[in-house]
């Protein structure tokens, strides 16, 4: 009887986290939401909040990654309204906040169901990110896996919070200040209007440092074995 309650309740949970996926994305595609998730919109009405400004931009961040929205709008907004320095650091604050409330979603309604209806095919898989989840977890943010879906998913998984949020961070901190200077250079020149500052030392070494960062998931692979091979 124990074990029957159990088993309806993580069959309850999973179809609550089938739900809350669907709804999100139902939200953003066809409700009037979508008519404020401009990257104009959103910088708009952060800009209004005054001193709150950071701390709005840190939970629309999270709550951006939690609805699917991709990061490097969120990104690029970051630059936009707070430059390089404290753009960088409020946006790796609400990617990591994003990250892991999603991770904990995922885990408290889904990772009882997984765990019940896994293979013995994907069990391996299982059993290896639990050992190793801090390795799986970095090499998945190294090679640029989908942010949101990756939250998620991995919170389906037996690997500890610790190493999901430690891997989380440095697979994201490299690439997270790349695209922040270059999206800060870049709004900076065009608030200025000067737009021969494009050939100056700062906004080449954006420019190298955007797109050299394209090339790291083919460094990764080349140099670290798979780990979930």
């Amino acid at each position: 009887m124990i074990a029957h309650k159990k088993q309806s309740a993580n069959k309850a949970k999973a179809l609550c986290f089938v739900i809350f996926i669907v709804a999100a994305v139902l939200l953003l595609r066809y409700s009037p939401v979508s008519d404020y998730l401009h990257p104009q919109q959103i910088k708009e009405l952060v800009g209004r909040t005054g001193n709150c400004a950071p701390a709005v931009f840190i939970l629309t961040y999270a709550l951006g990654v939690c609805l699917f929205l991709p990061a490097t709008l969120f990104t690029g907004i970051g630059a936009m309204l707070f430059g390089a320095l404290f753009g960088f650091i409020y946006n790796i604050i609400g990617a990591m906040l994003g990250a892991s409330i999603a991770f904990f979603i995922g885990r408290y309604l889904g990772r009882d169901f997984a765990a019940s209806v896994i293979g013995s095919q994907l069990k391996k898989y299982d059993d290896k990110i639990a050992s190793d989840g801090f390795s799986v977890t970095l090499y998945l943010r190294l090679v640029f896996f989908p942010f949101t879906p990756l939250n998620f998913g991995m919170g389906l998984t037996r690997i500890s919070f610790r190493h999901y949020f430690w891997a989380t961070f440095l697979g994201i901190i490299a690439g997270g200040f790349v695209m922040t200077f270059f999206f800060a250079t870049l709004t900076e020149i065009w608030s200025d209007g000067e737009w021969q500052r494009l050939w100056d030392w700062k906004s080449l070494l954006s420019v190298v440092l955007f797109a050299a960062s394209f090339f790291i998931p083919r460094v990764v692979r080349k140099f670290t074995a798979n780990p979930i091979s």
